[in-house]
């Protein structure tokens, strides 16, 4: 799919110090964008996989992840398409979790992070860890939305959205970094909403 610079337009920022530059506010409302078609998958059809350059691949079913130490993230969210959402709580599992589960080997420096549809997305492993990141299944004490990635999805708040991949299904543990669907379509590696990383290049 190619990258359209005129399909972001530009918005009021505010308020001032949340906002990166070229975002705009949404609101009380979450605009759904996929790149695929939206799947329905029930909580026990689910699973998460850490696997790659790990000591001891890993698979958690539902019940099993929701076993593990809850985990959640109070903040602001940034999609590249320009809108920013504030003060929203997702709960889940730290990946911290999941990777000490798993232990990453001495050669992992990146992630793979797949779908259960086949879209994928690439990060630095320091942007996984240390409290980064987690998979998350509830949003502001709800099921989260199967529009939004549920029955789960990757959460990434630091870089833009489409870094926090909806129906989360494996963490691919990799030595090289390994370009996912959007970036392979000119859209930046890392994404940093602070830095304007929109595309390749950026």
């Amino acid at each position: 799919m190619p990258v359209t610079r005129g399909f972001f337009r530009k918005r009021p920022e505010s308020p001032a110090g949340r906002l990166p530059p070229g975002q705009y506010d949404t609101g009380s409302g979450w605009p759904v964008l996929t790149a695929e078609a939206t799947p329905r998958i029930r909580p026990e059809q689910w699973s998460i996989a850490v696997d790659g350059l790990v000591e001891r691949p890993t698979t958690w079913s539902w019940d099993e992840a929701h076993a593990l130490p809850r985990s959640s993230y109070s903040g602001d969210i940034h999609c590249v398409t320009t809108w920013s959402k504030f003060d929203v709580t997702f709960s889940g599992v730290s990946v911290d979790e999941l990777l000490s589960a798993a232990g990453p080997g001495d050669d992992a420096r990146f992630a793979l992070v797949h779908s259960s549809t086949g879209y994928t997305t690439n990060l630095p492993l320091a942007d996984l860890t240390g409290g980064k990141a987690w998979v998350v299944w509830e949003v502001d004490g709800k099921p989260l939305p199967t529009q939004h990635g549920g029955p789960a999805r990757l959460l990434v708040p630091h870089l833009y959205f489409w870094k926090s991949a909806k129906w989360v299904s494996r963490i691919e543990l990799l030595a090289e970094d390994q370009q996912g669907f959007w970036e392979r379509n000119g859209y930046h590696d890392r994404g940093d909403p602070w830095l304007e990383q929109r595309y390749q290049g950026d």
